[in-house]
């Protein structure tokens, strides 16, 4: 195995503090008795206790986890779907369309991406009075159209080095379609998908342009709350809060690399 040389190690370093220091800072001043940020003056626990007292706050938390979770599941579904059908059907007309439909979210502005779904969405309400207005609905919608693509691409990776002929021996012992895709594909595609639902989960969770367009009444997301609120200041129970959400996000990390790596395990173990 090739050991890293010291300037190897050196960049390394650097680039891991470059990433995770403020990272850390921010977890040390969520204990940090002082309402000024950057100013210690002893260790405190009261922030998380008025953090879990702020209704405002929590609602918030919930509705972002909300949108997100419908977001992550729509696009995994809708994205897996897509990749299935572009890597099956190598012909098909329209195929160079589709693909660029799919990937245009990737590389196209989150402003243009908002303020076009704001449009369509203003017109669909003209015409047949739906959304009748604007919120959870229409984040999550939203969202899925940017996070399907990220999905699309994460599995059309894995299934374009896929064995099929695992599918193929599967329909000629007699199984359908369906039931070779849910007990053969499924299992073997499903770090891509684990994957892909974490990342369309975070895209969601940390979004802010998007969501400002198409948020209304009721539907007030963490990151805009967090937004309106820098130009006051923010306060303590933000730091508390990001804490928590580090220290959930840190834990589904995990569980999914324990996951993938049983996966891979399999995969090594039985020559896939």
């Amino acid at each position: 195995m090739r050991r890293l040389s010291v300037p190897g190690i050196t960049a390394l370093i650097i680039g891991y503090t470059f990433l995770y220091l403020p990272i850390l800072f921010l977890v040390v001043f969520s204990f940090n008795q002082s309402r000024l940020p950057g100013v210690w003056s002893g260790f405190s626990t009261r922030w998380y206790q008025l953090l879990f007292e702020n209704e405002t706050l929590l609602a918030a938390v919930l509705t972002s986890f909300h949108i997100a979770a419908m977001t992550a599941t729509l696009a995994v579904i809708l994205g897996t779907l897509a990749a299935v059908a572009m890597t099956r059907r190598k012909k098909f007309r329209g195929r160079t369309l589709f693909s660029g439909l799919i990937s245009a979210p990737l590389v196209m502005p989150e402003v243009i991406t908002g303020l076009a779904l704001l449009l369509t969405f203003v017109t669909l309400e003209r015409l047949i009075g739906w959304p009748a207005q604007r919120g959870i609905m229409t984040v999550t919608i939203a969202h899925t159209t940017l996070a399907m693509a990220y999905v699309y691409v994460i599995v059309q990776s894995r299934l374009q080095d896929f064995d099929q002929s695992l599918e193929e021996a599967a329909l000629d012992l007699g199984a359908r379609p369906f039931k070779v895709f849910m007990t053969i594909t499924l299992p073997i595609i499903s770090p891509a998908l684990i994957s892909g639902w974490l990342l369309s989960f975070a895209l969601s969770l940390d979004d802010v342009v998007i969501a400002s367009f198409l948020s209304g009444p009721g539907a007030t997301t963490l990151p805009l709350l967090i937004f309106s609120s820098v130009r006051l200041g923010v306060t303590p129970e933000i730091n508390a809060l990001a804490t928590v959400i580090i220290g959930m996000v840190s834990f589904g990390v995990v569980v999914a690399g324990l996951v993938i790596a049983r996966q891979q395990r399999k995969k090594r173990l039985y020559g896939g």
